[in-house]
């Protein structure tokens, strides 16, 4: 794994409240760039080839309906946890991060999110 992806899930790790995993992914071959967990029970690879699928499905309803949008982020709560998946600007990966809820502000997650994944913007 890079040496940047390292300190991303570092950076992730330590310093988001409730993390429970993180991955990387590629959306045009699903290849997931480096993934992390700290739960035994919970695969992030899986969690993100899913994700990837519903990446997809929200770009083909957004060309479906003929929007000029792209997607940014799509949020997903879930009884205990909360599951972002935030799409690159250029469409090219996204980065998919699954929190505790009772431990996470929605708010400060995204935030704390978008502030370390600028060092993967710029090297992916």
């Amino acid at each position: 794994m890079s040496n940047f992806l390292e300190q991303f899930i570092d950076d992730i790790k330590s310093n988001v409240p409730g993390y429970i995993a993180v991955t990387v992914t590629e959306v045009s071959t699903g290849v997931c760039y480096a993934s992390n967990s700290d739960k035994k029970d919970f695969d992030p690879e899986t969690a993100s080839a899913y994700n990837l699928e519903v990446v997809k499905a929200k770009k083909n309803a957004i060309e479906a309906l003929g929007l000029k949008s792209k997607v940014q982020d799509i949020i997903i709560t879930l009884d205990g946890q909360i599951h972002i998946i935030d799409v690159s600007e250029n469409g090219e990966y996204f980065i998919y991060l699954a929190v505790d809820s009772t431990k996470a502000n929605l708010g400060m997650t995204r935030a704390l999110l978008k502030k370390y994944k600028k060092d993967v913007v710029s090297q992916l």
